[in-house]
């Protein structure tokens, strides 16, 4: 409770009552709606029991929902459900058109991974198609309008629309448009734009018809979960509600939504070590049972066996588990106690040895930058006048812009860029970076690895080759590395001179180390450096000539 806004509101004559603010995780898809809160918290309060949520097989078969192959090219998931015999008052009404819009803006991502459809089913008939067509040949009456428009009719009308005008970008440049008729050709919805007036849902509907299409099929089932269970509680038969049929282009039929709960066991020791506590597994069973998760132990593993609704799709792994049961015990009620041994913090090794690195370079009149991980794909490869072999680079599946679609597996585009963006300042330009590149690696079991780099750019009116060998030379004299010829078997580092793409033809050297005494030595490459060919400088706009030095720190230690 918050005595102070309460004070404020009583002042100003708009309440009488408590306020209670609640923090809602991001996560808690069911408490984002007055129904989902009242009921979690009678079910924390032990005044009621968590629900079962059932599906009622319709006794004429299922409504099917058939997904065209033109989907594909631009939202290829749909799912759906229906809310039978379903009784709006004006509140709950409001509450179900508000848990859409707090869904669009939360999971769905302002509608471009799932944009949710309500209808009034007794408006339309099914079977209903979800088809991708052209703009011109889709005509309908939008939500709330008396006038028939096309697809772009309809983009130019919404384009200035305080509210649907910020989700046309979705589909707007886009061959096709998605749209879902039912069986008299009448369109029930553009999405993710606005439904049909046709099948407009009011305080008189009876039969709820929702359809959810998607980018991402896990959040339209969990959309989709979270509309049915917040609200079929208002039907005939309490938190019920009739399955739909999906038939994919393939062939392939598929049953939503699926409403039946998840089985997961955690151990009581992984709670208790976790929470700090020393709970019987009854006890245990019984806060679980608080946070709506049925639970039982299992006497004979010394484990519990959870339920997880479908309400509750937050819930991925037993920490998570031991979150809800640290949750209903009371953060504030778990004892305090100091660690059980006394730990001395202190800095990874290669942490510590790239610091020892970063001031010797800045002591030689260096300046150190610290560029984003991320880079485009071309900056990675092709600005380098490098080639993909696709066993390199960790991409990133969904990249938000082109700028960030590979984890870097070289430092020289990040220190370039920052190069390219400080161009007007007084040369030479002395820049350096330590820090991590990343490569794929399945001998890992997160299928990638880290290495310490150091890279380093020299840019001036002449190539300064002779600068950024002699910052090579001071690296190796502070790490104690002696120079040695690469004929002999004496440890140390040596440089051959290397046909890189990257560099300039016969003006680059690849940095070779020696580890260890004869026989048994062994020598690696570790690096290169030389003056960068002038295409790569052209990629990256610069007009300056630049020498660069690369190699891994990492295998000093």
């Amino acid at each position: 409770m918050a005595s102070k806004e309460v004070g404020i509101a009583k002042a100003e004559g708009l309440s009488e009552r408590p306020i209670l603010k609640i923090d809602i995780p991001s996560n808690r898809y069911d408490l984002l709606c007055h129904e989902g809160i009242s009921r979690a918290l009678l079910i924390f309060q032990e005044k009621a029991n968590s629900p079962p949520y059932k599906l009622v097989e319709p006794a004429d078969g299922h409504v099917q929902i058939v997904i065209k192959p033109e989907t594909a090219q631009i939202r290829p998931h749909v799912v759906g459900a229906i809310l039978r015999n379903i009784k709006f008052t004006e509140r709950n009404y409001n509450n179900f058109i508000d848990l859409q819009d707090k869904l669009h803006n939360n999971i769905c991502r302002k509608r471009t991974l799932v944009a949710i459809g309500t209808h009034d089913f007794d408006t339309i008939k099914g079977p209903f198609t979800y088809e991708a067509l052209s703009p011109k040949e889709i005509k309908f009456v939008p939500l709330n309008q008396t006038k028939e428009l096309d697809g772009e009719e309809l983009m130019n009308f919404y384009s200035t629309d305080k509210h649907l005008g910020k989700f046309l970008h979705i589909i707007r440049d886009s061959p096709v448009y998605p749209v879902i008729y039912d069986a008299n050709r009448k369109v029930c919805s553009l999405p993710p734009i606005i439904n049909g007036d046709l099948s407009k849902i009011t305080l008189n509907t009876k039969n709820v018809f929702i359809e959810c299409t998607a980018t991402d099929l896990t959040k339209a089932k969990v959309v989709l979960n979270t509309v049915v269970t917040m609200f079929s509680e208002y039907c005939e038969q309490p938190f019920t509600a009739e399955p739909v049929k999906v038939i994919y282009p393939d062939g392939t039929e598929r049953i939503y939504p699926d409403l039946s709960p998840r089985t997961m066991t955690v151990k009581a020791d992984y709670i208790n070590a976790c929470t700090g506590l020393s709970l019987e597994t009854s006890e245990l069973v019984t806060l679980l049972k608080r946070m709506s998760l049925s639970a039982k132990d299992v006497e004979e593993e010394a484990k519990i066996l959870v339920e997880v609704p479908p309400t509750r799709a937050d819930v991925l792994h037993a920490c998570d588990i031991m979150e809800d049961v640290a949750i209903a015990y009371g953060f504030n009620n778990i004892p305090k106690t100091l660690p059980a041994c006394a730990t001395v913090g202190k800095s990874l090794p290669v942490n510590k040895f790239s610091d020892l690195v970063r001031r010797e370079i800045a002591l030689a009149g260096w300046t150190e930058v610290l560029p984003l991980i991320l880079c485009s794909h071309d900056e990675n490869f092709a600005y380098l006048n490098k080639k993909d072999d696709n066993l390199t680079a960790v991409k990133l599946a969904n990249p938000k812009t082109a700028e960030y679609q590979v984890v870097r597996t070289s430092l020289l585009p990040g220190v370039l860029k920052t190069v390219r963006e400080n161009k007007k300042h007084t040369l030479p330009i002395k820049v350096f970076e330590v820090s991590d590149v990343v490569f794929k690696d399945n001998s890992f079991e997160r299928l990638a690895r880290n290495e310490r780099h150091v890279c380093a750019i020299y840019c001036n009116k002449v190539s300064g080759f002779e600068i950024i060998q002699g910052l090579l030379n001071r690296i190796m004299d502070m790490l104690d590395v002696k120079l040695v010829s690469a004929s002999d078997d004496k440890k140390g580092y040596f440089i051959k001179e290397s046909d890189d793409t990257t560099y300039f033809p016969n003006r680059s050297a690849d940095i070779f180390l020696r580890k260890g005494e004869a026989p048994s030595n062994i020598t690696k490459k570790i690096g290169s450096f030389g003056i960068l060919h002038p295409q790569v400088l052209e990629n990256f706009e610069l007009t300056y000539p630049c020498s660069a030095l690369e190699f891994n720190l990492e295998e000093f230690m």
